[in-house]
């Protein structure tokens, strides 16, 4: 043995020795104790090493010192993980001129833009922004500024291109998460604003209400990870639409804006087999309707004349749409 194999060796046994003293807080080994240890392996394994332990060759195409430590991942795995993460704006979550991302980890959000128009990101609102990364900043202009105050005070990333044709990506980190965004730049299409929906802390913000307020627990005895926010709203745009709608495997709840309670409240339906629409029983818990059941898709119609119809759809797992009936 090594004189450094041997200094490695009587460090791990006074660390050893140390660690049996600590009682309890020794139970697992201790961060000097672990790096001794790999300063041993260092020094015994060469000595050690036979035919079994023979040094693999490089895998093809890679130099020695290339094939140092982990191999980088094949293009072809990276472009089609990139390729999957991107959400692409759908008509279905318009509000407005506003294309409303669902907030998903892991995600990269696109934003077409156009020279001599500019693109805003609007962060949630009490977020605080602390840095913007661009992969171009010689031919994008990129700025940030704020509306409202307070609790209300809201950031925005303004980004306008110089020319047509051109692409690169955001990385927005905040008090509160980062966000990735793809940027392309068209000759005329351009996104007037992109921003999030936030489903997690919806439910924290009503499971708090839920416990502050007794009598109007809708929430209570919900479990975070089994709730399924994927859920379609569109159809009219009444000030009475829906925020969000989402179930727990068991009951489904829709939320609405506070404006619900200015005005009369729109009966539910479920859309049945055929097409066929039927009542459902449900209950009004604050600015939230409790469906004793799941649904596939539903509709909340309000008036006569003109009639105005929000359509209530369940996204089924992979990326399918729902179907009539639950």
């Amino acid at each position: 043995m090594t004189r450094p194999a041997f200094l490695a060796v009587a460090s791990i046994v006074a660390l050893s020795a140390c660690a049996c003293a600590g009682g309890a807080a020794a139970s697992r080994p201790s961060a000097r104790f672990l790096a001794a240890r790999l300063l041993v392996d260092a020094a015994v394994e060469p000595i050690e090493r036979g035919p079994a332990h023979a040094a693999k060759a490089p895998p093809k195409g890679l130099s020695p010192d290339q094939a140092v430590g982990a191999a980088p991942p094949p293009p072809a795995s990276v472009d089609a993980a990139m390729r999957a993460a991107i959400r692409e704006p759908e008509a279905d979550y318009y509000v407005g001129a506003a294309q409303i991302y669902p907030c998903t980890e892991g995600a990269i959000y696109r934003l077409y833009t156009a020279p001599g128009q500019v693109s805003d990101i609007a962060l949630q609102p009490g977020e605080a922004l602390v840095s913007v990364a661009a992969g171009d900043t010689a031919r994008w202009v990129i700025g940030d500024t704020a509306s409202g105050s307070g609790a209300t005070r809201r950031v925005h990333i303004l980004v306008k291109p110089t020319s047509v044709g051109l692409t690169t990506n955001l990385v927005i980190a905040t008090d509160r998460r980062v966000y990735h965004v793809d940027v392309k730049s068209n000759a005329r299409t351009a996104m007037a604003s992109i921003s999030w929906t936030y489903p997690e802390d919806a439910l924290m913000a009503l499971k708090a209400a839920a416990s502050a307020a007794p009598a109007e627990r809708v929430a209570a005895g919900v479990a975070v990870e089994a709730l399924n926010f994927n859920y379609r709203i569109d159809g009219d745009n009444p000030p009475w639409r829906p925020l969000r709608a989402f179930d727990d495997g068991r009951q489904a709840f829709i939320e609405f804006p506070p404006s619900l309670a200015q005005g009369e409240a729109p009966p539910l339906f479920i859309i049945g087999e055929g097409g066929r629409a039927e009542l459902v029983n449900y209950r009004l818990k604050g600015r939230y309707y409790v469906v004793d059941r799941l649904f596939a898709a539903a509709e909340l119609r309000l008036g006569e004349k003109h009639q105005q119809v929000v359509r209530i759809v369940r996204d089924e797992p992979g990326g399918r749409r729902g179907r009539s009936g639950s």
